[in-house]
């Protein structure tokens, strides 16, 4: 697929923004700490695709989900939502 070499560019969204600056400051750190590891890989341990979408997937943060899209051919990282589990998937 991609050299181990390569780095993906990740674009936030203007929810997560939004959510990211509303959060505690321990649980936004630890989000954007999963962001960041996006960039060296888009599919890390835990990672889950999601049903009825072709290039979304979803990583966990304790009760919050990160939901992004792959760009494989631009090298590219959409995250599109940041929610608590209940809600992550409403209105995608």
């Amino acid at each position: 697929m991609n050299d181990k070499q390569d780095k993906w560019r990740v674009v936030v969204m203007k929810q997560p923004q939004k959510a990211l600056r509303r959060m505690p400051k321990n649980l936004r750190e630890r989000i954007r700490q999963s962001i960041w590891v996006l960039a060296e890989d888009p599919f890390p341990l835990g990672h889950k695709k999601l049903i009825g979408f072709s290039n979304s997937y979803r990583i966990r943060v304790g009760d919050w989900r990160i939901v992004y899209t792959v760009e494989n051919d631009l090298l590219l990282i959409l995250v599109i939502r940041i929610a608590p589990r209940g809600s992550a998937y409403q209105n995608l």
